[in-house]
This record gives C-alpha cells, sequence and structure tokens, in this order.
C-alpha cells in the first residue's frame, strides 16, 4: 500500500500573520509549522498503511526557501520520505496552478494507491484543490471523509454531510479529503524526531516538474487590496411593551424573510 499525504506548511497561526505590502500575500518567511489540517491525513494514511500490514507513506508539499520544519514533523509522525516543491516563481499561485504543482509532485513521488489531502488548509480556506488534483491525476475524489476503510482493492468511505453521512466506495487508485477530527494525530516521539532528520526530502523546482506558467504569470487572479471588515452596526432594540412580537414581525416582513 503506497499512500501519498498532501501536507502544506504554514506561518504559525499563534503568531500575528502580515502581509507583503507589494502583493497583498501572507508573508512566508521564516519557520512554516505542518498545518494541523493535514496532521489527520498523515495520521490517516499510517493507520491504514499499518493495517494493510506495510506499504510506504510519502509527502508531498510546496512551500518557499526550501522549508523542511512542516514536514520533518509529518515525517517524525511516521512518514518516510517527502517531495518538496520549492521554487521563487511559485509565488503568487492560484489553486489551480497549485494543483498541478502537486499533482507533478504525487508523481514524482512514484505514484499512489491512495492520495489523501485535508478538506481544505488553515491559511486559504479555498477548499477546491484536492479535487482539481484529482481530476489532474484522473483518480476519483471522495470529499469530507470522517471514516476511511480499504479492503479488497476498494475504497470504502463515510463521507460527512449536513444530516449525516453517505457510505461511498470506489475503486482504487483514488483521491480522499479528510475533515478535521477523522482520527487522533500521534505526537511524533523522540525517536521518531530523531529518525527524521535523516529521512529523504526531494526538493525540486517547478521547471523540474515541467509545470509553466505558474506565480503570478500563471494565476487566474489577482489581489488589488486588502482592507479591514466594515464594523458591525448596532442591531435594533426592540422594548417588549406587550406587543412586542407585532414588531418583530414587522421587521422580518420588511427583510423579506417572511
Amino acid at each position: 500500500m503506497n499512500i501519498v499525504v498532501c501536507v502544506k506548511q504554514i506561518p504559525d497561526p499563534a503568531s500575528p500573520g502580515a502581509l507583503d505590502a507589494s502583493t497583498n500575500t501572507l508573508k512566508r518567511d521564516g519557520k512554516l509549522i505542518l498545518d494541523e489540517s493535514d496532521s489527520y491525513g498523515v495520521e490517516m494514511a499510517l493507520q491504514l498503511a499499518e493495517k494493510a500490514g506495510g506499504g510506504t507513506v510519502s509527502l508531498v508539499s510546496m512551500a518557499p526557501n526550501g522549508e523542511v520544519s512542516g514536514l520533518r514533523t509529518a515525517l517524525a509522525m511516521g512518514a518516510a520520505k517527502a517531495v518538496l516543491v520549492s521554487d521563487p516563481a511559485l509565488r503568487g499561485s492560484d489553486a489551480l496552478t497549485t494543483a498541478k504543482v502537486l499533482a507533478k509532485a504525487v508523481e514524482r513521488a512514484g505514484g499512489a494507491d491512495l492520495v489523501i489531502a485535508a478538506t481544505e488548509s488553515s491559511d486559504g480556506y479555498t477548499g477546491t484543490v484536492p479535487e482539481q488534483m484529482a481530476e489532474l491525476l484522473g483518480l476519483p475524489s471522495v470529499t469530507f471523509a470522517k471514516k476511511v476503510d480499504i479492503a479488497g482493492g476498494a475504497l470504502s468511505v463515510h463521507r460527512q454531510t449536513e444530516s449525516g453521512f453517505d457510505e461511498v466506495t470506489c475503486p482504487l487508485p483514488a483521491l480522499i479529503s479528510v475533515t478535521a477530527g477523522v482520527v487522533e494525530p500521534r505526537y511524533p516521539s523522540f525517536k521518531g524526531i530523531m529518525a527524521a532528520k535523516s529521512k529523504p526530502v526531494d526538493t525540486v523546482t517547478a521547471g523540474d516538474l515541467g509545470v509553466t506558467p505558474v506565480g503570478w504569470a500563471g494565476a487566474n487572479q489577482q489581489i488589488v487590496g486588502v482592507a479591514a471588515a466594515e464594523a458591525r452596526k448596532a442591531g435594533e432594540v426592540v422594548e417588549d411593551d406587550g406587543e412586542g412580537f407585532t414588531k418583530v414581525v414587522a421587521f422580518l416582513e420588511n427583510l423579506k424573510v417572511i
């Protein structure tokens, strides 16, 4: 069982974020940490590999400045190796370009019986990259997975919905996006942390993967400005004089809610 997990390395949410004034994008200088959303995917991959009786869990990531701190955390959890795409030309890439890069990174990692991603990253929240990757890789995609099992070469997933969950099955290879809480991520042991330092990280550029154009040149978007959200206005207070309900009904009718 060969499983590839997409992991994102992000600025520490505990520290105040900052925007680059020239591009209106999040600054990603310095140490980056493993996105908590992706720790669930790493744990899920490790558990599935263990249940299958063996296999390889590989990581793919895209980060600036050759940053590997977040990757080392995932490697310390038990993943075997990683492919890091780090290239100044990638700055400003949109979700589709990111999906193209990660899809090629998955292929470079040797392909996979299963590709796992988080539903969305904690610093982007587009929620589109996993599905775009599945299309590019020609794989079936199951989203919002809250329980995952593999038996007889088929994938069985409980897919979270607003009213409960759907039971979905599909053949392998496939790509799934998992929700937070799907499993309880393990803490890296001291032994794991030491071992992670020597695990291979294959660092490549977008050019090495044959992906072009990238960055702002390949993006289908432009950030023209960032402004603070408007402050909430004070609500209307209704004094109940015995007929307060009529004022509430009139208010709702005015909003065309009823």
